[in-house]
């Protein structure tokens, strides 16, 4: 369309040059585009020496059709030709042929595995979406391990369970996600528990628990990390503060002092940056309005003392009303203000 537009200036009595920058391109490339686009390589001239003959082709298809091998793998097929004394072709080669014949189709009567997206989860108060996981701590002994089981509301990143153990098992998750919605009084049918695809995750004791409490749970997808980026994204921080220890722990007794120590400091001294730099337990405790509209005033006044020191708007200190857990869409979201910030 550009060529044609530049073809009808040059008729009209335009030098190509001009037109060619009045819309910022070069004549010379103009020129390139008007040019044939057909492929002028030749390509290679002979075909190489040791291709397959149509003949050979025709035995490798024959041949990974034959009943004692239609349901095999190249992968198997050319073992058992080995076995026989036979050597027809290679694995790769067997892959190739049948793949150019369109004969690489699942053969099986069960359909592979698909793996689908977690549900989105949405959060506009504490106690609604809780993401959980657990996490290793090195032990005295090479190769021994702490196992330290966390949850968090998503809402106000608050860490509403804590549990450090000798062994991971699922009768030690059901006890302890029970015990944190003991304490939190979660009501019934309210509460959604996120977490991966782990043993104690998925063990039937633990979901037969969240049935009669309850609770919805909610998987991520296996070996995808990101499905429960809140988890990860906390075990990261505790894992990357400057007071975690570099060598490993010299006890049971000490490891748990310094998760409890961590936990306090992270729910009540922690400004989180996705909540807008408020600790968790002031927004688990729907604190945060209140702090925000403090900051906003110390803003506004701040821009009336000093205006020609702001280009724009102050900072903004609104409350985030909503967190999502795997959104379906990952632009950013407009949450609604209920608050007169503004």
């Amino acid at each position: 369309m550009i060529i044609e537009l530049i073809d009808e200036a040059v008729t009209g009595g335009a030098r190509r040059d001009k037109a060619c920058a009045q819309i910022g391109l070069s004549s010379r490339a103009v020129a390139r585009w008007g040019e044939s686009t057909a492929d002028g390589r030749r390509g290679p001239a002979t075909s190489p020496s040791h291709k397959l003959s149509v003949k050979e082709r025709e035995l490798v298809l024959a041949t990974a059709n034959r009943p004692e091998y239609r349901n095999l793998s190249p992968r198997q097929i050319v073992p058992l030709l080995a076995d026989s004394g036979e050597h027809i072709a290679s694995e790769s080669t067997f892959y190739r042929v049948l793949r150019e014949a369109g004969q690489l189709a699942h053969r099986q009567h069960a359909r592979p595995a698909r793996l689908h997206r977690p549900k989105e989860h949405v959060a506009r108060g504490p106690n609604e979406v809780w993401s959980w996981d657990i996490t290793y701590l090195r032990g005295p002994i090479r190769g021994s391990f702490f196992y330290l089981y966390l949850i968090m509301d998503i809402w106000s990143r608050k860490i509403v369970g804590m549990s450090l153990r000798h062994e991971e098992s699922a009768m030690h998750a059901r006890d302890f996600i029970e015990q944190a919605i003991a304490r939190e009084g979660v009501d019934r049918g309210k509460l959604v528990l996120h977490a991966d695809n782990g043993g104690p995750m998925r063990g039937s004791t633990l979901l037969a628990t969240l049935q009669r409490l309850g609770v919805v749970p909610s998987f991520s997808r296996p070996s995808v990390s990101d499905d429960n980026p809140f988890s990860e994204a906390l075990f990261r921080t505790l894992k990357y503060r400057p007071g975690y220890p570099r060598k490993p722990f010299q006890s049971f007794v000490e490891a748990l002092q310094w998760v409890e120590g961590f936990v306090v400091w992270y729910n009540d001294e922690h400004l989180h940056s996705g909540i807008r730099y408020v600790t968790p337990s002031s927004r688990h405790a729907r604190r945060d309005s209140t702090i925000l509209a403090r900051r906003h005033k110390v803003y506004t006044t701040a821009k009336r003392r000093t205006p020609r020191r702001w280009t724009g708007s102050t900072r903004d200190w609104s409350p985030v009303e909503a967190v999502y857990l795997n959104p379906i869409k990952q632009e950013v979201r407009v949450s609604p203000i209920s608050s007169p910030l503004r």
